[in-house]
Parts: structure tokens; sequence; C-alpha cells
């Protein structure tokens, strides 16, 4: 069974990032079954997915691969990518 991951980031144009999604769906295939997207209401430029990630270790590895640079910088990403994970209480 998969976990529950928040990312979150700026852009640097949201309108560039939004047109992205069915390349971040193509992209995140191998380790995530479904995504929803959130802007902040404070700013418009912070984005942050909840993320059904069936493999947590090749999302990690899909993130940080150099070769995905191009596909962030058409999409204006802003690193730092922030992950959160849920907490056991």
């Amino acid at each position: 069974m998969g976990k529950t991951v928040i990312a979150r980031h700026k852009v640097g144009n949201i309108e560039a990032w939004l047109k992205g999604h069915q390349d971040r769906v193509e992209l995140f295939a191998p380790a995530v079954s479904s995504f929803k997207t959130f802007q902040d209401t404070d700013d418009p430029n912070l984005v942050v997915m909840v993320i059904e990630v069936t493999d947590l270790e090749k999302l990690g590895a899909i993130i940080n691969d150099p070769k995905n640079k191009d596909v962030k910088n058409k999409h204006t990403v802003i690193e730092p990518i922030t992950l959160s994970m849920p907490v056991d209480l």
C-alpha cells in the first residue's frame, strides 16, 4: 500500500506550471498512482501537490534526476522541492 506525501515548491510562472500538468502525470507515473494540485491562497506562485505514492524511493529519484532539469525549467519550478510525510500519532 502506498503513502500520501505532500510536495510543495514555488514556481516562476503559475500559468506555465499549470500547463505542465500532463508532463507531471507522465513523469511521476512510475512512482505515483495519483496526485491533487493546490495553489497557496496567499502566494499564487506557491504550489502544493498531495501525492499518492507507490514507490517513494523512485519518486525521490525522479525529482532529483538531473535529466529532468529541462522539465523543471520549462515549468518554472523553483527549488527546493519540499516533501512532507505523514506522522503516526
